[in-house]
């Protein structure tokens, strides 16, 4: 059986990226559990033009199969005015086929975000994101209080999901309490994966 999450996200400017590297490495820390890294291409106004059959940096694009494949899914965006990044919304937007195959139905996610400031939209965001899992039919999780970095974080991280502020400029750097955070949501999503898998 495969034991892989997806860990799925857009990054413009690599702050998301590094959240879903520590989201993948708490998902490795459980055993028997791997991460897969995938991002989603840009979209632009001009959609004649293809994209590379593989990014130029990062990890590859997101396939349709990779959603079949995987038993579970952690998915971040940098927020767009409270919401997703488009490149991720037109992904989704395109699962029609997998909604009505319920590919997703049953498989535990996870959510996570980078915004510039404090009260740029994180929990909106990662809010806006859940709705179409949910109708997927997954099932969702955040960050539970008994994680003792949510309540002393003065950055990022919420019950949501994990997050980053990355400052006016980009340049914060992801503070421990951000780091523990995507860690502990990727064990809890592998942990969570592996348990359902099991009983299935």
């Amino acid at each position: 059986m495969n034991h892989d999450i997806l860990v799925l996200y857009y990054s413009r400017t690599g702050h998301t990226a590094q959240l879903a590297r520590l989201i993948a490495r708490g998902i490795e820390e459980v055993p028997g559990i791997r991460a897969r890294l995938r991002q989603v291409p840009p979209v632009a106004p001009v959609t004649e033009t293809a994209q590379p059959p593989e990014p130029e940096d990062g990890a590859p694009y997101v396939e349709k199969r990779d959603l079949l494949e995987c038993i579970g899914l952690a998915m971040g965006s940098p927020t767009r005015f409270g919401n997703m990044a488009a490149p991720l919304k037109y992904f989704l937007d395109s699962t029609g086929a997998e909604w009505a195959n319920g590919t997703l139905v049953g498989k535990p996610a996870a959510l996570f975000t980078s915004t510039s400031s404090m009260h740029g939209g994180q929990e909106s965001t990662l809010l806006t994101m859940a709705l179409p899992l949910l109708h997927h039919g997954m099932l969702l999780l955040g960050l539970p209080y008994t994680e003792a970095a949510l309540s002393s974080t003065q950055t990022g991280g919420t019950p949501y999901g994990a997050s980053h502020v990355t400052g006016g400029k980009g340049d914060n750097p992801i503070s421990d309490h951000e780091r523990d955070l995507a860690r502990a949501l990727g064990r809890r999503l592998a942990d969570t994966a592996r348990k359902l898998a099991a009983s299935a």
